[in-house]
């Protein structure tokens, strides 16, 4: 464990030297932060208690969606990139010379890159949107403490995904493709465009029942204290897509590795 912990630390202090990019992210965070803000307040003044609900809920999902934008990697992640695009080339034979498990580096280097900017890019909206609204936060040492937990194993579902789709170019030579389809079906179920909780009938529950819903919408929601069934049943449902995408994950690295390809890998 030693050395994945140390892969985090660098991939850390890999990310950390990006200060203009990081101030610029967050800047643009913010921006869009206060413009949802606006799209928000008139549909939640047209619409009272919408999707369960008020308009304090509504502008505290504003501001930890835009701040877990990034860190989550609902448009991708430079990490699992880097990974797509080392499977391409086929510098991915330098990852599988290693005396390390493939996913668990590569899960270490996501970790590093995560918590780094959930630190800078997750914070500094959130402090700018505290400052003008009247958001919630939540009550108790336990639900901070879920909430934490929450943001973890969203990390981790995001993860799993963005791992699976690299390595699909094992199969299909060139994942970028397919990187774009999961990144559009990321910001439409995660909650990135509307909360799920406003989604209609059976669109709702499927989109609810989708492991990018477990990215984004739970963890806030467990902030919020609005997650159907309580928190502990909003983990439960981040814990069984962790489960299903980490095995799917493994089982790909296993039949991905004994794949010869010659056209690029």
């Amino acid at each position: 464990m030693g050395v994945y912990w140390a892969i985090a630390v660098r991939s850390f202090r890999r990310f950390s030297t990006y200060r203009i990019a990081t101030l610029s992210g967050a800047f643009t965070n913010t921006v869009f932060g206060f413009i949802f803000c606006g799209v928000y307040l008139t549909l939640w003044h047209s619409s009272p208690g919408l999707g369960g609900y008020d308009v304090s809920d509504a502008l505290t999902f504003v501001w930890l969606q835009q701040g877990l934008l990034a860190p989550i990697g609902i448009f991708g992640a430079t990490t699992t990139m880097e990974l797509g695009e080392r499977v391409r080339t086929g510098e991915i034979a330098v990852d599988l010379y290693r005396p390390t498990q493939l996913m668990i580096w590569w899960l270490s280097v996501d970790a590093g890159r995560a918590w780094f900017q959930l630190l800078t890019r997750g914070g500094a909206p959130l402090l700018v949107g505290a400052i003008v609204f009247d958001l919630n936060f939540p009550s108790s040492v336990g639900q901070w403490l879920a909430v934490v937990v929450g943001l973890a194993f969203g990390i981790l579902v995001s993860f799993g995904v963005r791992y699976l789709v690299a390595l699909s170019g094992f199969w299909i030579t060139d994942s970028r493709g397919l990187e774009s389809l999961a990144m559009v079906l990321s910001l439409f179920f995660s909650g990135t465009i509307l909360p799920l909780v406003v989604f209609p009938g059976w669109i709702g529950a499927v989109a609810r029942a989708t492991p990018w819903a477990a990215t984004l919408q739970v963890p806030i929601d467990i902030w919020l204290g609005r997650n159907p069934g309580g928190t502990t049943s909003g983990l439960g449902f981040q814990l069984f897509w962790i489960v299903v995408l980490f095995l799917a994950g493994r089982l790909a690295t296993v039949f991905a590795t004994r794949k010869v390809v010659i056209a690029g890998g």
